[in-house]
């Protein structure tokens, strides 16, 4: 087993894999006590070599992993990609591409919604994968042989996987539907927000404007200071809590302490004399500059019944086209099509998804297209 914790000895390694027309890539990290994830592991792989990274070693600088990553000309193959991109991207301010997500080409090829990487490696390869390493604390020095191989198997099996899944969307004609998805990886904004968009990460329960705009104004504090900290966001203060803070608006540390989200004593902590200075300053919010609340209008009559109807029919495409139902359209997606149309804001009626879904589900709607039970099975009928 290679395992490289040498700058020269990194440095190397990446001239020689950037030779390759494409790498396998996985990462460890832990990220429980940290708002940044804490990278604890690389693995690489190419068609014919196989190593670790140990990117806690001391003095071990990362540089040639990244110019690696930047290196276009080599196809950087993942499994859920997100959260190793997220930390390439945060570590190194760059997003590899081209990129290759085995669990994304899964789904467009049918092998399920969302499926884990041990399962895809049976399907695929037969081998079955060792999950007992699965809980490792991956910051602990040593790893012991077990946990090294587990983590070296995230990439070696996953060439095998990358071969045959790349050859079923060239041989079916959906490698672009891949390409569309590959792109939102590939967008730099897809891991780059802004600390005033973090509200958007909480669920909506604001029915006042000025409350919203408060909320917006303390999630916005709270995600600088969680990034400053490298903490996560509810070590500084949970979620429940800045609902709460919004709607009751204290004004002072005596109210803000009285609140029942608010741990005892915290109101008299650095945290609580910041929050204070952030509520007031949200308080100064002129009342044109609130953000307007969204009022869901009732939907059309006779909605519920079309969204079940587009249920169906995108069960019933998914099977005979042996895609997943989740890359194609989500329920609320469906919900959308059903009480607005052509209008309907969804991934659904654009690109790959509306040829393949997206025009039957509008014609469905129209009342041009029709179920049909029969032979055991539903047939979808066109006028």
């Amino acid at each position: 087993m290679e395992i490289i914790t040498k700058t020269s000895e990194l440095e190397a390694a990446c001239l020689d894999l950037a030779k390759a027309d494409f790498i396998t890539i996985d990462t460890e990290f832990l990220r429980e006590k940290t708002f940044w994830p804490k990278l604890c592991l690389i693995q690489l792989a190419s068609p014919d070599r196989a190593l670790i990274v140990d990117p806690l070693a001391k003095g071990i600088d990362l540089s040639s992993f990244f110019t690696l990553m930047a290196d276009e000309s080599v196809l950087k193959v993942f499994h859920a990609a997100r959260q190793d991109l997220e930390i390439v991207f945060h570590l190194g301010d760059l997003i590899p591409k081209p990129i290759f997500d085995s669990q994304v080409a899964a789904m467009v090829l049918g092998y399920g919604d969302s499926i884990a990487y041990d399962a895809l490696v049976n399907k695929i390869t037969g081998n079955h994968i060792d999950k007992t390493s699965r809980f490792t604390d991956w910051s602990r020095r040593p790893l012991t042989d077990q946990q090294l191989n587990y983590a070296l198997a995230d990439v070696t099996h996953l060439r095998d996987v990358y071969l045959e899944l790349s050859g079923q969307l060239e041989s079916q004609g959906r490698a672009t539907w891949l390409n569309e998805e590959m792109a939102i990886l590939e967008a730099r904004e897809t891991y780059d927000i802004h600390p005033d968009d973090a509200w958007k990460r909480l669920r909506n329960r604001m029915r006042k404007p000025q409350d919203l705009a408060i909320l917006q104004r303390l999630a916005a504090w709270r995600e600088n200071l969680a990034r400053e900290r490298n903490v996560p966001r509810g070590r500084i203060l949970k979620d429940d809590a800045l609902y709460e803070v919004a709607q009751q608006k204290p004004r002072d540390h005596g109210a803000l302490g009285r609140l029942r989200t608010i741990p005892k004593g915290w109101e008299r902590s650095e945290l609580g004399g910041s929050l204070m200075i952030a509520l007031n300053a949200a308080y100064e919010i002129p009342k044109e500059d609130w953000p307007e609340i969204k009022r869901h209008k009732p939907a059309p009559e006779g909605t519920a019944a079309a969204s079940d109807m587009l249920r169906v029919l995108l069960k019933t495409i998914v099977e005979q086209e042996g895609v997943a139902a989740k890359v194609i359209a989500s329920g609320d997606d469906l919900d959308k099509i059903a009480a607005k149309g052509e209008e309907a804001t969804v991934a659904a009626l654009s690109g790959w998804r509306r040829e393949l879904f997206g025009d039957k589900a509008i014609k469905l709607i129209n009342g041009e297209l029709a179920l049909k039970f029969a032979d055991k099975r539903v047939q979808v009928i066109e006028s």
